[in-house]
C-alpha cells in the first residue's frame, strides 16, 4: 500500500511522462496529493516533486501493468488517459494501487470506485470518438480534406484506425480546436501533431456546389410531421452542429421553416 503524501507531483502532460510518475510513486511508496502537469498546475504552499519522462521506465511500468494484472487493464488505463475525467491521473493510479494488489480480478470489481469511474470515462470517450465517426464533416481545400472538431475527450487516437482505412489514398487533417492537435494522414503516413490554430480556407465554388447538394438532400429526405427538435438534440447533441454541413447555412441559401423553427426552439429552452 501506498502511504497518502501531501507531495505535488508534476509531469509533462504525455503518457509516459504518467507512467513515470506512476514509476516514482511506487519507488518511493507514497500517493501524492495530486498529479497534475506544468500546464494545470497551480501556486501550492505543498513541496512539488518534478518528474522527468523516461521511455525506459514508462516501459517497464506498462509491462509490468500487463503482467501482474492484464492487457486489459493496460488498455483501460491508456484509454483513460485520453479521457476529460478531471483528476484522472490519480485516479487512474489509485486503480493501479488496487490492481497490483488483487490482479486480473481487479477488472470486475465494479463496487471499488477506482474501477467504476474509469470504466464510465472510458465508455464517454469511446461513444463520443463513435459518434464523431459519423457527425465529422470534412472540406475539400483542393490540396486535402479538412475537417474541425471539438471534443470534450482527446478522441484522435481513436479515430485513426476509422478514416485511415476509409480514406486509405486521401490526404486529409482532422483539427481537435479543444486539445490543439491535428491529426495527419498523408498517404502512406499517419500522425497527430500539435497544432495551436488552423485558418480554414472559405470553400470554392466546386465545394459549395456539394455543400448545397448535402443540404438539399438531408432536408428533403426529413419528414415534416415528424419534425421534433428535442429529440434529435438528443441523438445529435447540440455541441456538434456547429461543424457539421447541414447545420452551416449559406446567406444565399434560404434556412427551411423546419430548420427556423428548430433554431427557435433551442433558443427558447437556453432561455428556460
Amino acid at each position: 500500500m501506498l502511504d497518502r503524501t501531501n507531495v505535488v507531483y508534476r509531469y509533462d502532460g504525455s503518457f509516459h511522462g504518467l507512467l513515470c510518475c506512476i514509476w516514482q510513486c511506487f519507488k518511493r511508496k507514497e500517493f501524492p496529493l495530486s498529479i497534475e502537469t506544468w500546464e494545470r498546475g497551480q501556486e501550492t504552499l505543498f513541496p512539488i516533486c518534478t518528474v522527468e519522462t523516461d521511455p525506459q521506465r514508462a516501459a517497464k511500468v506498462k509491462k509490468a501493468i500487463a503482467q501482474r494484472i492484464c492487457t486489459e487493464a493496460a488498455e483501460l488505463v491508456r484509454l483513460s488517459f485520453l479521457t476529460c475525467l478531471p483528476q484522472k491521473e490519480t485516479h487512474i493510479l489509485r486503480f493501479l494501487e488496487e490492481g497490483f494488489r488483487y490482479g486480473r480480478s481487479i477488472m470486475g470489481m465494479l463496487a471499488l470506485d477506482c474501477v467504476h469511474t474509469l470504466q464510465k470515462a472510458v465508455r464517454n470517450l469511446t461513444g463520443e470518438a463513435h459518434l464523431l465517426c459519423g457527425f465529422l464533416r470534412f472540406t475539400d481545400t483542393g490540396q486535402a480534406l479538412t475537417a474541425v472538431i471539438e471534443p470534450k475527450n482527446y478522441v484522435l487516437p481513436l479515430l485513426v484506425k476509422h478514416f485511415s482505412g476509409r480514406y486509405p489514398q486521401e490526404a486529409f487533417l482532422i483539427y481537435d480546436k479543444t486539445h490543439a492537435m491535428a491529426l495527419v494522414h498523408c498517404p502512406p503516413h499517419c500522425r497527430i501533431l500539435p497544432l495551436e490554430s488552423l485558418m480554414v480556407l472559405q470553400p470554392d465554388g466546386e465545394e459549395r456546389k456539394y455543400r448545397d447538394l448535402w443540404r438539399l438532400f438531408y432536408h428533403t429526405v426529413s419528414i415534416e410531421e415528424r419534425y421534433n427538435p428535442k429529440c434529435r438534440m438528443t441523438h445529435m447533441p447540440k455541441r456538434y452542429w456547429n461543424n457539421m454541413t447541414e447545420f452551416q447555412h449559406d446567406e444565399k441559401t434560404p434556412i427551411p421553416e423546419t430548420e427556423r423553427l428548430g433554431m427557435d426552439v433551442y433558443k427558447g429552452l437556453q432561455e428556460i
